[in-house]
């Protein structure tokens, strides 16, 4: 049983130590809030639009602020951006039509 410790303080460690970078990056509750908000603009506008509006599925358009904001928590500050900014090319190319 006393072999046995190490490994087992071992695995806890690097569970820890895997877990920590993701911890880290999450966003916090205040910055997904106004995320979830600005995202539901965002998929309104582009729902409503005549030009894309029949194309645009899945979470990215999802006008339900709960899965915009549990999304948010879950992702780190990069992701979010990316995931922002696809919004807003795809939403100019509605526009320019």
């Amino acid at each position: 049983m006393a072999r046995k410790l190490p490994d087992i303080a071992w695995l806890v460690v690097s569970v820890l130590l895997t877990a920590a970078p993701t911890i880290a990056r999450a966003a916090d509750p205040a910055f997904c809030k106004q995320y979830a908000r600005s995202a539901l603009v965002q998929a309104r506008e582009g729902l409503a639009s005549p030009h894309c509006g029949a194309g645009l599925q899945g979470t990215r358009w999802s006008s339900e602020f709960s899965i915009q904001y549990e999304w948010c928590l879950q992702a780190s500050r990069e992701t979010i951006a990316t995931e922002r900014d696809a919004r807003i090319k795809i939403l100019h190319g509605c526009t320019d039509r």
